[in-house]
Order: structure tokens, then sequence, then C-alpha cells
């Protein structure tokens, strides 16, 4: 019988050293990275080229590398009329210390900046009409595409358990929690994965099939500080956010803002919980 896996130990990139990590991107890749550019988050980090693209790289543990695997943005490549960056080229190594996979992806530049620094939004972008246009094409097109991957929010595999167990203990009185659609979706869809003004959608680790709406749900819940941001998410996504399986969804993402780990702090809490009593009496009555 196999020894059980080692846990990996609990990393932030934003200040672990990683000069190894770009060293081994520019020799396998034959490219130099601009580390004036890097960008650092938690799990990745993301630099320009010398030939003008962009190099993602992500560091993963074995655990969650055999629930989803690691080749998320190159297999996003093949998905047709979705606005993102083309992808050109992955690596992927071993570390030689721990139960962690790196993975590297290099894709075009996608001009602008991301929306939101962070995932949720605070201040109104005053996005373009265009700019939403190209949102719900994209949408549309994405979740006409079958996959036999399984979309990973928050790094956990999205199934009916993880559904019910999430909104069960915030919300225990809605009876009937059964998701009834499914569909492809992006599975990480905040504010700080779309671009703009031009738009496009970055950051493709953690797509795969998900309850229908979950997408809309997360821009809606990460806009909720800003409550005609939050109204335009709702309207340009109706169809979505108004199908039985969206307003679970949607009561999925108050469930995370407003259940064990809330902050009083956090400047969604108040309409989320007000979306929240109107999302409960939606499904109670439906």
């Amino acid at each position: 019988m196999p020894l059980p896996m080692p846990p990996a130990r609990a990393v932030d990139l934003r200040v672990e050293p990683i000069d190894d990590v770009l060293d081994r991107v520019e020799q396998s890749l034959h490219v130099s990275v601009d580390r004036g550019t890097v960008v650092r988050k938690r799990r990745s980090v993301g630099m320009r080229t010398s030939r003008n693209t962009w190099v993602r790289a992500e560091r993963r543990s074995f655990q969650r590398i055999a629930a989803q695997g690691g080749s998320g943005p190159e297999t996003a490549a093949v998905l047709r009329g979705v606005v993102m960056p083309r992808w050109h080229a992955g690596l992927t190594w071993r570390d030689e210390h721990e139960p962690v996979m790196w993975r590297a992806d290099e894709t075009d530049f996608a001009p602008g900046s991301p929306v939101g620094q962070a995932a949720l939004l605070i201040e109104n972008p005053r996005l373009t009409n265009t700019w939403w246009a190209e949102l719900n094409a994209s949408l549309e097109a994405l979740a006409s595409q079958p996959t036999p991957r399984i979309a990973t929010p928050d790094t956990e595999s999205i199934n009916q358990d993880l559904v019910e167990a999430t909104i069960r203990q915030v919300f225990p009185e809605v009876a009937n929690l059964t998701i009834d659609e499914w569909a492809a979706a992006h599975g990480d869809l905040t504010w700080a994965n779309v671009m703009g003004p031009q738009f496009s959608i970055i950051d493709w680790e953690d797509w795969g099939t998900a309850p229908r709406g979950l997408d809309a749900a997360t821009l809606w819940g990460n806009a909720l500080a800003v409550p005609a941001l939050a109204d335009r998410v709702w309207n340009e996504r109706r169809p979505d956010l108004e199908s039985r399986s969206g307003r679970l969804m949607a009561l999925f993402a108050c469930a995370k803002i407003i259940g064990p780990y809330a902050h009083e702090a956090d400047p969604r809490l108040q309409l989320a919980r007000k979306e929240a009593v109107r999302l409960v009496g939606d499904l109670q009555s439906s």
C-alpha cells in the first residue's frame, strides 16, 4: 500500500523568494522576464517578458492536482468565442523538496489592467457598454462548450455537496438546494481576473463545469460594496442569476461573505445580508 501523501507547506508567494522560479522560466521558455513588472499573488506570480508576452507561474500541491490537474490555461486555449489572451506555451516541473508542482504559462500580454486590484471592488469602474457586451458574449460562448473539467473556486472542486455545505451552514431554512443546471465556467471570475478598459478574461487555471450562474454570482457578490455596479451585473446576467441554479449561486456567494468568517469591516457585508433575505424568500417560494 502506498504511503499517504504528505501535505504541502502553506506558502504565500507574495513574500516567498521566487528568483529560482523566474530563472527556471527564463531558461526553459527561452525568454527574459522583466522583474520590475512582477505581480505577486498568494499562489502565483506573473510578469511581462522580452517578447511582450505575459508569463504566469503557479504553485500547486499534489492533492489539488489530483482533483483538477494543472493545465487549465492550456485546455482553455481551445475555447471558442471567449475573449482571453492567446496561449503560446506551457512549462511544468516538480518541486525538488515538497509535494508540489509548478506550472508556467506564456500568453499574449493583455492590454489595460485588471478592473480590480483585488477580488472585490469598492468604487465603480464605469465600464463601457462595449465591455459589458463582450463579457456577455464570452460567458454565453463559454457556457455552451462542454468539458470534463470541474471548476475549482477557492481551490475546491465545486459539486452538489460543497454547495449544500456552504449554504446550509448559514441558511438552514432553505430546504431544496439541488442544482439543476451545470455549464462550463471560469470558476474564479473576480474583478481581478477581468481586464479593462479593453475586455478580456485572464487566469484560467480553475475553469471547468460548475452550477449555472457561478461566474455571474462571483462578479455580483464582489460588487456588493458598489450597489450600482452590483445592479448592473445582475441586469446584464439576469438569465443566469434568475435561474434556480443562479439564485443558489448568488446565495452561495452571500454565504461566503456573511458566514463563519465574516468580518464586520467587509464593505459588502450589509448589502449581502439584505440580498440574502431576498434570495432565501425567492427560493422558498419557487
